[in-house]
């Protein structure tokens, strides 16, 4: 599976698709961009995270998850 950066992993949600590090606690774990409609309390766009308990929470990126090159597409 092609590998990537922190880069390329914004434009991929950007276009609508998750991604996942490599190195993530479960296959499940994943970050979506979330995109604000007219029944939004949100009005902006933000990343959000599945964890591996099933849980959607607001996602902030750490130094590490900045500078990896194991960003891939969820499958």
């Amino acid at each position: 599976m092609e590998q990537f950066g922190i880069g390329k992993a914004v434009k991929e949600m950007q276009n609508g698709k998750r991604v996942q590090r490599e190195g993530w606690n479960g296959p499940d774990q994943y970050l979506e961009l979330q995109v604000p409609d007219e029944n939004s309390k949100m009005t902006l766009s933000y990343v959000y995270i599945q964890t591996v308990q099933g849980d959607l929470v607001p996602w902030l990126c750490s130094q590490t998850d900045l500078l990896a090159t194991d960003w891939q597409l969820v499958a």
